[in-house]
């Protein structure tokens, strides 16, 4: 699978309330940030360093997380992982940086979730519009893994569009 599909499942897994925090990434970590960024509701941080990761968690607060894959993953790379994902859940997300930024980082994090929100169709309309060649492949994927089951309650709109989208109306 592309990147734009990892994209789609991302979002997808959001929205249907499968995870609250989805990893990916793909060499620059640029592909998958911008797909993941295509649909409403996502607030995904490039992440290069530990660093990257506290500042995200502290002031972006956000749902998904891309990864430079192409960039400190060889020799000690787990090492590396280690770190930017022990920076990343060490600390309260959304506790704002510097601490006295805390309010105004939590309102840009609300007008951001408005614009999206205005922007953005909703999930049930993206998966009914979307080309097959992107939506097909991910949908088929999480099924055949358990990871989505079309079955089970819940997000009834976005499971019926689902069905549709894979003809099991």
């Amino acid at each position: 699978m592309l990147y734009t599909h990892t994209g789609f499942m991302s979002a997808l897994l959001i929205h249907l309330d499968i995870a609250d925090l989805v990893i990916g990434g793909c060499g620059t970590g640029q592909g998958y940030l911008n797909a993941v960024m295509q649909y409403p509701g996502m607030t995904c941080g490039h992440l290069l360093s530990p660093l990257d990761a506290w500042l995200f968690a502290r002031i972006n607060s956000g749902n998904c997380v891309s990864l430079a894959l192409n960039q400190g993953y060889g020799w000690a790379g787990e090492l590396n992982l280690g770190f930017i994902f022990d920076r990343l859940f060490s600390v309260e997300w959304g506790s704002g940086y510097p601490e006295e930024r805390r309010e105004p980082q939590r309102e840009s994090r609300e007008a951001l979730k408005s614009i999206s929100e205005a922007t953005h169709k909703s999930f049930p309309e993206i998966l009914l519009s979307l080309p097959g060649q992107i939506v097909l492949p991910a949908l088929k994927h999480l099924v055949s893994e358990g990871i989505l089951n079309l079955e089970s309650p819940g997000r009834e709109t976005i499971k019926e569009a689902a069905r549709k989208r894979l003809g099991r109306e």
